[in-house]
């Protein structure tokens, strides 16, 4: 099953247009998903995530017995839009051998001694696996917009103080950073989950209410949602600047967590099914050795 082709544009952010997040919904698609009326939207999208679970255990099994591409799937999202939760859904039917999912927060001493991608280019998914970024190289023009007093520590201020600049020149080094990853075989997809700020703000307080959830909440987060109209300008340049025909970037509406985790399994198996993969074909040696296994597991 493949998400209807309308979903799929109305997510997508086309190149050289504005992502226009103020004007998105963090509720639904206005596309008929999959015929679905409004009041068995969730019924439909917990069964399709069903689906689409399966279908990308199956799809991984092809994925890595050809050995030709690998799959990098960029999640990025403010605080509770269900990062976790997401990951946890979708791959649930993942084998985790062909699966790696790496987080990325404050950099170390070494990282901040490189070059901003080059912790992430570190860990890539080889051919065959698929990687989730929890957070990416895109958190150096979010967090790091958002704060420029952090670039000091990688000295990438102008001598007059401007960073308008930096963020210019890092747009156009992570679109050729992902073109590169593209030409080489790595399919490239971003997701960023778009969550309002009530539904933020109701999630903050489950954390603070509930015992279970307690160590979920950080003060920080706190301080940071403070700077909530600040984050959304700086998505919504990113995502404008960066959304590409090799890599383009899905808004996935993320305040009901049911019909998020529904989209981005879609999302994840369109991608893997646009490669068209065949399993792959052995030749007459291997298929000679298959013939004498057979004839003798059958003598036994």
């Amino acid at each position: 099953m493949k998400l209807e082709r309308a979903v799929i544009e109305e997510l997508m952010v086309r190149p050289a247009e504005s992502a226009g997040l103020a004007s998105r919904s963090t509720q639904s698609t206005t596309a008929d998903w999959m015929g679905a009326t409004k009041k068995k939207y969730k019924k439909v999208a917990e069964e399709d995530l069903g689906t689409f679970v399966d279908e990308l255990t199956e799809a991984q099994s092809l994925f890595w017995a050809n050995d030709t591409h690998a799959l990098l799937i960029v999640l990025q999202a403010m605080d509770a839009a269900g990062k976790d939760g997401t990951i946890r859904h979708v791959m649930s039917g993942v084998n985790p051998q062909g699966c790696k999912v790496d987080a990325f927060k404050q950099p170390s001493s070494q990282e901040l001694g490189h070059d901003f991608l080059w912790r992430s280019a570190t860990v890539l998914p080889e051919r065959g696996m698929i990687g989730i970024f929890n957070r990416s190289y895109y958190e150096e023009v979010l967090v790091v917009r958002v704060h420029p007093e952090l670039l000091g520590r990688g000295k990438a201020v102008s001598k007059n103080g401007s960073t308008e600049k930096v963020w210019r020149d890092r747009y156009e080094d992570i679109n050729g950073f992902e073109r590169h990853l593209h030409r080489s075989g790595t399919r490239v997809v971003k997701i960023f989950l778009h969550v309002s700020r009530e539904e933020q703000k109701k999630r903050f307080l489950e954390r603070l209410d509930q015992p279970a959830k307690n160590w979920k909440f950080s003060a920080n987060d706190l301080t940071e949602r403070a700077y909530w109209g600040e984050y959304q300008s700086a998505y919504e340049e990113a995502l404008t600047a960066t959304s590409t025909p090799w890599a383009p970037w899905f808004v996935v509406p993320a305040d009901h967590k049911y019909a998020a985790r529904a989209l981005v399994g879609g999302i994840v198996v369109n991608a893997i099914d646009a490669l068209d993969l065949e399993p792959p074909e052995l030749d007459p040696q291997a298929l000679e050795a298959l013939a004498r296994a057979k004839e003798e597991l059958l003598a036994e």
